[in-house]
C-alpha cells in the first residue's frame, strides 16, 4: 500500500531513514514528509516505532475538483462502506492551499455532509461524528485543485508518546527532541545530558532511543486499530518483535534544571515511559554544571525571550557558552534557539548549523565542538594519525 508519514520542518531526510531501517520501500522525500510504500507490518510499526513521524497516513482516494459542489458530489462517489459502518463514528481534518478552496474547516463539514449523507441514503441511517476518538479519522489535503483523501491510521498525533504525565511552559514536541537527538549522530556510546531539561522531553528521548524501546511503547491506542481490516494477531507480533530489540544501556543519561518542580515533573514522566533506571535528574544550576565524563553529548532548550521571557538573555547565553568551554572539554554540544542575537553571545564558533521549526518558530540549531586542547591542536592531531 502507498503511505505518507508527515513531520516537521528540517527532520525529512531523518524520517526517511528511519522508514527505509523499518522496511519501507520506494522512499520519496517532500516537504514536511515522506511518501513510501509497505504492507499492513509496515504500516503498524512505523505508527509504533517511528520518532521523528507526526502520523502516518493512508491515501486511498484523489480526484480534482475547483467548487464545493463538485467536491462533494465526488466524496460522496466512493464507497465509504469499505471502511467503516453506519454505526461507526468518524472525524474529518482537511488542509487547504489553492485559490479554490480557503477555508480547512469549511472542507472537513462538507466532506463529513457528503459521507454520512451517502450512508443515509443507502442505509437510512447516518454515523455520528466523534472528534475526541472516532472509529475513522480521515485526512484531506487540498493543493490547488488536487484532492488526495487519506485514512490517518495513527489517530493522536505520534508526538503524543503517553509518557506526559506533568508538563512545564513551553514544553518541547517529543518528534522535535528525538528528531535533535538523531541528527547528532549519537552512537550511545558516551553519556548525554540536558542542562535545561523542563519537564523531560529530551532526556525521556534519549532515554527510549538508547534502549532501542518504541517511540510508542506507553501509547494505548492507534487509529488502524478501529479499522475493518485490523489484524489483532499481526500487531501483537509486531509489539512482540518490538520488546525484544530492548536492550540495556551503559552509560549515563542525565537532565539538570535549576526549577524544583521542573524538576520533579520529570521525574514523573520518566518514571511514566519506564526509564527510571535509565534517567537520573537532579536540581542544578547551569552555573554549576559539570561534565560526567570525559565526552558526551549536551542539547540545550535554552529560553529564547519569546515563548518563555527571561531578562537579560544575552548574559544568559554568555554564561552558557563560558560553561561550556570550562567544563566540557571533549564534548559536543548542541543549542537550538530562534534568537539569532542571544546566540551569537556563546562566543564559539558553530561546526554546523541546521534550520528547524520549534512549532512556529524560526529556529537554529548548532553545534559546539569542544576540543580538550585548541582547534588548531586538534586538527594537527587528526592530520599526523592519517
Amino acid at each position: 500500500m502507498k503511505l505518507l508519514s508527515k513531520t516537521v520542518t528540517g527532520l525529512e531526510e531523518i524520517l526517511a531513514k528511519e522508514i527505509e531501517d523499518l522496511g519501507g520501500q520506494n522512499i520519496q522525500i517532500l516537504k514536511r514528509a515522506v511518501s513510501f510504500e509497505g504492507d499492513l507490518k509496515t504500516l503498524y510499526r512505523t505508527n509504533l516505532e517511528l520518532r521523528t513521524s507526526i502520523r502516518v497516513l493512508k491515501p486511498i482516494y484523489s480526484f480534482q475538483a475547483r467548487d464545493e459542489n463538485e467536491f462533494y458530489r465526488k466524496i460522496k462517489e466512493l464507497d465509504w462502506s469499505q471502511y467503516m459502518s453506519n454505526k461507526d463514528t468518524l472525524a474529518v481534518d482537511a488542509t487547504t492551499f489553492g485559490e479554490y478552496f480557503t477555508h480547512s474547516k469549511y472542507i472537513s463539514l462538507k466532506a463529513k455532509d457528503a459521507i454520512v449523507d451517502q450512508f443515509r441514503d443507502n442505509t437510512g441511517r447516518r454515523p455520528n461524528v466523534n472528534v475526541v476518538s472516532p472509529t475513522l479519522r480521515i485526512s484531506i489535503h487540498i493543493q490547488i485543485d488536487e484532492v488526495i483523501v487519506s485514512l490517518d491510521s495513527s489517530g493522536d498525533p505520534l508526538f503524543k508518546r503517553g509518557y506526559r504525565v506533568e508538563r512545564m511552559g513551553a514544553p518541547m514536541n517529543e518528534v522535535l527532541a528525538a528528531g535533535m537527538i538523531l541528527l547528532t549522530g549519537w552512537d550511545k556510546k558516551s553519556d548525554f545530558m540536558d542542562g535545561m531539561c523542563g519537564s523531560g522531553t529530551l532526556p525521556i528521548e534519549a532515554g527510549l532511543i538508547a534502549r532501542n524501546m518504541p517511540s510508542q511503547w506507553n501509547r494505548t491506542s492507534f487509529g488502524f486499530q478501529t479499522w475493518k481490516d485490523f489484524d489483532n494477531d499481526l500487531w501483537q507480533e509486531v509489539r512482540a518483535e518490538a520488546k525484544a530489540k530492548i536492550v540495556p544501556f551503559e552509560y549515563k543519561i542525565s537532565g539538570h534544571d535549576r526549577d524544583f518542580k521542573a524538576v520533579s515533573v520529570a521525574r514523573v514522566n520518566i518514571m511514566k515511559a519506564e526509564l527510571d533506571d535509565t534517567i537520573d535528574v537532579k536540581r542544578t544550576t547551569f552555573e554549576k554544571l559539570e561534565a560526567t565524563s570525559e565526552k558526551g553529548i549536551m542539547i540545550l532548550n535554552p529560553p529564547y525571550n519569546e515563548r518563555l521571557a527571561i531578562k537579560n538573555i544575552n548574559e544568559l547565553y554568555k554564561m552558557m557558552g563560558d560553561q561550556f568551554k570550562q567544563q566540557f572539554k571533549g564534548w559536543e554540544v548542541w543549542v537550538i534557539s530562534s534568537n539569532m542575537e542571544a546566540l551569537k553571545h556563546i562566543g564559539l564558533r558553530p561546526s554546523k548549523k541546521i534550520h528547524l521549526m520549534n512549532g512556529p518558530l524560526n529556529c537554529k540549531y548548532v553545534k559546539f565542538e569542544m576540543y580538550d586542547g585548541t582547534r588548531r591542536k586538534v586538527f594537527k592531531e587528526k592530520i599526523e594519525e592519517s
